[in-house]
């Protein structure tokens, strides 16, 4: 047990020192990396083009030189409209500075507002400050100017008349001369460089394209050549997700800038494409990229405009596309999924721009998609995936369970009725329920589980028991109703000795019910004796003792050796729920007098079922009967 420990945080750390000196290596190698990865992820998004264009027989190298020139001249084309754009917003924007200033004022009262006063009372106590005496009364020659930047003054002037005495000091102007060279790297040096790794980008996204199938079976070779099938799948799942991702996100970015620019070009502001543009581009940004993008226009606005009715327009115009946008097209294009929880997506944006800046944020999320990917299918990665992922870490019973011992029934109902939604009666029962209360009969008999909590947990599970009951019978009412049969004596359905297994009983009886066949479960509030003339009493000849392990068996075996040999010709089945039961159990079971054994409720009601219309037990449950 001690050595287990160990083991298991060497194994993590063996994980965690590659994946620290991962970081370091990206953070290090950034203006080589950031380029690479940039045109990894065009060739992502430009890849599904240029297998079109070759599956209208149009060979590759056109192909790619006519979708990677496509794109790199649009791009160059809106950066050149951009460009224009900013240009005439600095050459006008000097004329909006008298409405800057009436708007400035209009928030100020008539004595000045709150700003203009805390900045006099700044300013105040800076002027104390500044004109405090440092030496004494006596000591000072009240004619003597005071004052720190005085003093210095005359120091200077001092020193410039010892140099040179009867002469007023003379200002002296330095000119620095740059040389030709100098000119034209301060000229051209903000230009060349982002041409550059343009031209470099460009490069990469041409050869990553022309031998993506080389490059696809040497990454194979490197990550996991002794695992093909896993290492195909994770690649196929990243390229899938990846180029789906960026696809989609082009296309609704691109349309939510359109809707901007022509929403603002309506309204009257200037410089509506520019706007429009920067809209579509800082949409990257998961979550705040679009209400960073509205500011500007918003400030703008206000600067343009005499009014407030057009700043208004302007923002309601981006709440409006924003809400269309997220709850209509990205859940229509590709299902608002990528992979990735909101929590993930914000921390690799920190992550992301910390380690390659602006380019970095934009990129977050398409390179965190490929980490989920990787820790889907790497386990020394899988936390990675447990981190980021949207996956369900905790499955539904577990949760579930999990919300009865923090004593939150709200929330425990949520789980159960989510599940609800999306399945049967009989899969709620037989994969939350059930498994819920196992793992509390569990605890309970390991003394983790306290009375309080016990009881609580049995309460609200039939509680739940009965609301998903009647809700199930109401809509098996509407769409076909079916009564059970009163020809026929109830299934009775006895506990083995707590009330878990009275739970379970509730469940199995609504099964039956649904099949058509009568059912009752007994209180476990019943003797052994007032059960055995309760069936007795309804004339039953078929019963199902419910019994949750892992100690309900025996009580279970003890009912059964009651059972047999007052009604001998009567059919017993044992659910022995949430266990494979052994061939000594079965034994046992079947020494003390059970017909059938069932582990699971809709196991158990398919053989009722067919035992109640006095029918051969089907063959997909005919393995679990005791005979074998």
């Amino acid at each position: 047990m001690d050595s287990a420990k160990p083991a298991s945080f060497n194994a993590r750390s063996s994980a965690l020192v590659p994946l620290a000196m991962a970081v370091a290596a990206l953070y290090v190698g950034r203006e080589i990396l950031l380029p690479f990865a940039l045109a990894i992820l065009i060739s992502f998004l430009l890849a599904p083009l240029v297998e079109r264009l070759e599956k209208w027989k149009v060979g590759r190298v056109p192909s790619v030189i006519a979708v990677v020139s496509l794109a790199f001249l649009t791009m160059a084309a809106l950066a050149y409209v951009v460009a224009l754009q900013a240009y005439d917003l600095a050459y006008n924007l000097p004329e909006y500075k008298g409405n800057i200033v009436q708007k400035a004022r209009s928030f100020q009262g008539s004595e000045g507002g709150v700003w203009e006063r805390a900045s006099n009372a700044l300013e105040e106590v800076q002027a104390d400050l500044t004109n405090q005496p440092t030496t004494d009364a006596d000591d000072k020659d009240p004619s003597a100017p005071s004052g720190p930047g005085i003093r210095r003054t005359l120091d200077s002037q001092s020193t410039a008349s010892d140099v040179l005495p009867g002469r007023p000091p003379v200002p002296v102007e330095v000119i620095e001369t740059l040389s030709a060279q100098e000119i034209a790297q301060s000229i051209l040096g903000p230009i060349v460089s982002p041409l550059g790794a343009a031209a470099m980008v460009m490069i990469f996204v041409v050869f990553m394209l022309l031998e993506r199938e080389d490059l696809r079976n040497r990454l194979i070779h490197l990550v996991g050549a002794k695992q093909l099938n896993l290492t195909t799948q994770a690649m196929d799942d990243a390229a899938h997700r990846v180029s789906r991702y960026l696809l989609m996100q082009l296309i609704i970015n691109v349309a939510y800038g359109l809707v901007i620019a022509v929403g603002l070009f309506l309204i009257g502001l200037p410089n509506a494409f520019l706007w429009g543009a920067l809209t579509a581009v800082l949409r990257f940004i998961p979550y705040v990229g679009p209400w960073i993008a509205a500011v500007m226009p918003l400030t703008l606005s206000l600067a343009v405009f005499d009014g407030w009715t057009q700043p208004t327009m302007v923002l309601s115009l981006f709440i409006a596309n924003e809400l269309v946008s997220n709850n209509v097209l990205e859940p229509w294009l590709y299902g608002a999924r990528t992979g990735i929880s909101t929590i993930g997506i914000l921390a690799s944006a920190v992550f992301w721009s910390w380690l390659w800046g602006p380019v970095g944020l934009v990129m977050a999320t398409p390179l965190t998609v490929c980490l989920t990917v990787v820790g889907r299918y790497v386990p020394q990665l899988r936390f990675l995936n447990t981190l980021i992922s949207d996956d369900e870490i905790l499955p539904p019973q577990a949760r579930f369970y999990q919300r009865m011992l923090a004593m939150d029934p709200e929330e425990a109902t949520e789980v159960a009725e989510d599940y609800f939604n999306d399945h049967t009666l009989e899969e709620l029962y037989d994969s939350v329920l059930l498994p819920a209360l196992s793992l509390a009969e569990q605890d309970r008999h390991r003394g983790e589980l306290d009375e309080v909590k016990q009881r609580f947990v049995h309460r609200t599970t039939r509680e739940i028991v009965e609301d998903m009951g009647v809700r199930s019978q109401a809509a098996s009412a509407a769409e076909s109703p079916s009564p059970t049969s009163s020809d026929r004596p109830p299934v009775l359905c006895l506990p083995a000795r707590d009330e878990a297994d009275e739970i379970v009983g509730m469940m199995l009886v609504q099964l039956l019910e649904q099949r058509g066949v009568g059912a009752q479960v007994l209180s476990t509030k019943t003797l052994s004796s007032e059960m055995l003339s309760e069936v007795e009493a309804k004339f039953v000849n078929i019963v199902c003792i419910s019994a949750l392990p892992p100690f309900a068996a025996t009580h279970a075996r003890y009912l059964c050796k009651r059972l047999r040999p007052k009604f001998p010709a009567l059919k017993i089945t044992v659910g022995l729920w949430r266990t494979d039961a052994s061939a000594k159990s079965r034994d046992r079971l079947s020494l003390a007098g059970a017909d059938h054994l069932a582990a699971t409720l809709s196991e158990a009601a398919a053989m009722l079922s067919a035992l109640a219309a006095s029918q051969p037990i089907p063959t997909t449950v005919s393995t679990t009967s005791i005979d074998g």
